[in-house]
């Protein structure tokens, strides 16, 4: 409703106002036009002209009749009069009289051609040329013109005035039809006679003067103009209406005239005189009525536009009023659209943040009012609370979801970890080399496995489980991560420098790394090696991992490395088909450890990845980390550990177990090309004892000795051998029962080369 009344007015009201203005304008200008037009612009030059033009038509017939007569002085002054009204009526020709009656152009054209003759018929006059009847024709056919430019102007917008004005026409021709009977006369007054022509022309003037006075103007008259109702009854009408009756009478061709030419000029000229003041008294009464309707409708003119703008204001402001109270809803419904825009992100942050949020709190309520904005509002109340809820129950369905998916994952885990201590029990209670492949193998899968759970745990909102008491060494902690991929041969691990890691990163650490180093196996050929570099850096420690695949295009590093710089939070239910699945896991897993994580392409082709360690994630050398005994130097060269394994010199937590332990992680160094090595084995260290050289078969147990036949190999199938150590169950077997004699700690073992290889009981910290 509101909207109706607002555009109704502007659309519909002032519309019809201003055609209702502008129709009354116009009736007001054009009444006002033919006022003017009928009264002085043309009407007062007609009339002038009518009259002069009739007395003029009344000396002409005098001197006519008489030439030396006393009348030719009187027509050269009426023609002096008549000059003066014919230069006052040409003029007219020229006006623009568009907004005046119909056919006054017309009107006044025709008069003007008949005034073109004027000079000539006075000429023909005056040489006595003109035949008296042919002037007579001559002007009263002008004096008809003229009347015809007043009979148009006497047609107006208002029929009173319509009507008066047409008495007034009356009362111009009964003045014409006096002037043609007297015109005539004049000729027989001076003869004495009539021709029976003349008497007629006299007749007809007396019959309609009588019929427009009897019939049309008299019972016309009102109220002042009601005096001349005896007009037909004053002396003078009556001695002129005797003098015509006597003309009648007569019956002969020619009519004998009474020596009355005296009697009939005074009567003639007082009846002349009385007309013209009825005449003149209509007048003025027609223009009073013509302008007092005009002065009306110029009133109601201004009073409709003075009430019209007032209306027009009141409902411009009422519009505008109304324009600003919809203006400011609108704004108001605006700013609560712009509110919920900006507040539902709000409360999903605060959602996947794991707060809970109030639905009826949160939503704004924008109060309803009875009219289509009420409406609106009410539809945003509903929009606003449906979203809200909506966010709501999504992130309690996310959460419930990650919280079962966590709950699966941790269950798998503890299963997992079982199964895990479950393998290492049969790997220390049995020695056959077929059946500790085996169990190596399902060690590796095991732990691949875990970090796989792990993976769940991080999507779904977690932390790994896996925690260390102590610090661990950058070696081991590339090593663990070597011990999760399956493509483990393939990677290459090189370490500058001394580096240990703090022991709240080290599962997290371990994580990515196993993360990136399958990610560049798998993106890679399968002959192709994945070199792994570290080195101290000014800001910490960096990881450099590089393969040789066919790398990426530049949008999609780009892409990577925002994800890593600002992890979103991820639906995993939404991305379950997307294979970026695990660097999500280390965008997640880096930014809880403050790890910088850059994609670039490798100079292979490839990519490398740089991972930077932060400061506060790399410690100093613990004081309470044993020294590393020497391998036995009857442990082969091929199964010799070049370096101590963090398991063995640090305890571990309880539900903690390095992915690469003692016997997996040795088995990973053991078939990758190239093993794991630390820059500072190249030439021994001061704190670390020089490697122990191999005797070929010296010191192996009997069922590991091999035929001298098959000493004698060509170095094409040592090779091969060397490239398949995992094939070795012998290999395997032994290195199993020497590591178990180096952590019990039998230095006996060392000094006795021939010793009992029986493995001692596993100790504590090793369970």
């Amino acid at each position: 409703m509101l909207l109706i009344v607002v555009f109704v007015p502007s659309m519909t009201f002032t519309p019809l106002l201003a055609s209702g203005m502008y129709q009354l304008a116009t009736q007001w200008r054009a009444e006002k036009a033919q006022m003017d037009l009928a009264t002085n612009t043309v009407g007062r030059p007609a009339a002038n002209l009518f009259f002069s033009l009739d007395q003029e038509r009344r000396l002409t017939a005098e001197v006519q009749a008489n030439p030396r007569g006393a009348s030719r002085d009187k027509l050269a002054k009426q023609r002096a009069v008549t000059d003066q009204a014919v230069g006052a009526f040409r003029p007219l020709v020229a006006l623009d009289v568009a907004n005046g009656q119909e056919g006054l152009t017309d009107a006044i054209a025709r008069t003007e051609r008949s005034l073109g003759l004027l000079d000539q018929q006075r000429g023909a006059v005056d040489a006595g040329w003109s035949n008296p009847q042919k002037a007579f024709d001559y002007y009263s056919d002008v004096l008809e013109s003229d009347l015809g430019v007043l009979t148009v102007l006497s047609h107006t917008e208002h029929g009173e005035v319509n009507t008066k004005a047409q008495t007034l026409v009356d009362l111009f021709w009964v003045v014409d039809m006096i002037g043609r009977e007297d015109a005539v006369l004049a000729r027989g007054w001076q003869t004495g006679r009539l021709t029976r022509d003349e008497y007629g022309l006299v007749t007809d003037a007396i019959g309609t003067r009588k019929h427009l006075l009897q019939s049309r103007v008299v019972p016309s008259l009102t109220d002042n103009e009601t005096k001349y109702r005896t007009l037909t009854a004053s002396k003078a009408w009556e001695t002129m209406t005797a003098l015509e009756g006597r003309l009648v009478t007569s019956e002969s061709n020619q009519v004998t005239l009474p020596e009355a030419g005296t009697v009939w000029r005074s009567s003639v000229d007082a009846v002349s005189g009385q007309v013209m003041q009825l005449l003149r008294l209509r007048l003025e009464n027609v223009s009073k009525i013509g302008y007092s309707h005009t002065g009306m409708l110029f009133t109601i003119f201004i009073s409709v536009s003075t009430v019209g703008l007032l209306a027009l204001g009141l409902v411009f402001f009422t519009s505008w009023r109304l324009t600003a109270i919809l203006r400011r809803r609108i704004l108001h419904l605006r700013e609560d659209a712009q509110e919920l825009q900006e507040r539902l992100p709000k409360v999903v942050a605060r959602l996947e943040r794991g707060e809970d949020v109030d639905v009826d709190a949160e939503v704004h309520m924008v109060e309803p009012t009875p009219d289509e904005l009420g409406e609106l509002g009410q539809a945003l109340n509903l929009a606003s609370r449906s979203a809200v809820l909506t966010a709501v129950r999504q992130a309690e369905q996310h959460r419930g979801f990650q919280r079962m998916l966590q709950r699966i994952a941790r269950r798998t885990q503890i299963l997992i970890g079982l199964q895990l201590k479950k393998l290492d029990e049969l790997e220390r209670k049995h020695e056959d080399p077929e059946v500790l492949e085996g169990l190596f193998d399902l060690d590796h899968l095991t732990a691949r496995l875990r970090r796989y759970e792990e993976n769940l745990v991080i999507l779904g909102g977690g932390q790994p489980q896996r925690r260390w008491r102590k610090p661990v060494h950058l070696l081991d902690v590339l090593r663990a991560a070597q011990g999760e991929v399956q493509d483990y041969r393939r990677i290459t691990i090189d370490v500058e420098g001394e580096s240990w890691i703090a022991e709240r990163a080290v599962g997290p650490l371990v994580h990515v790394l196993a993360e990136l180093m399958e990610n560049a196996t798998t993106f890679s050929k399968p002959l192709t090696p994945v070199e792994v570099r570290a080195a101290p850096v000014s800001r910490g420690v960096a990881v450099e991992i590089e393969d040789r695949g066919l790398g990426m295009e530049p949008e999609q590093y780009a892409a990577a490395n925002a994800l890593m710089q600002s992890p979103p939070q991820l639906d995993v239910m939404t991305h379950a088909d997307d294979v970026r699945l695990g660097l999500y896991v280390v965008a997640r897993l880096s930014a809880s450890l403050g790890l910088q994580v850059e994609l670039r392409s490798s100079a292979f082709g490839g990519t490398r990845v740089i991972v930077l360690l932060p400061e506060p994630l790399v410690v100093d050398r613990p004081q309470a980390v044993p020294e590393p005994a020497a391998l036995p130097d009857e442990v082969p060269q091929d199964a010799a550990d070049p370096q101590p394994h963090a398991r063995e010199s640090h305890p571990l937590h309880e539900d903690a177990q390095l992915p690469t332990r003692s016997r997996g992680r040795a088995l990973a160094d053991l078939t990758a090309p190239g093993g794991a090595r630390n820059r500072g084995d190249a030439p021994p260290s001061s704190n670390r004892r020089p490697l122990p050289q191999r005797v070929r078969q010296a010191n192996l147990v009997t069922e590991l000795k091999v035929p001298a036949a098959r000493d004698e190999r060509t170095d094409q199938e040592t090779r091969v051998v060397r490239d398949q150590p995992s094939r070795s169950s012998a290999t395997i077997g032994a290195f199993q029962r020497q590591s178990r004699r180096r952590r019990t700690g039998d230095d006996a073992l060392q000094s006795r080369p021939n010793a009992s290889s029986e493995p001692s009981s596993p100790t504590t910290e090793e369970r």
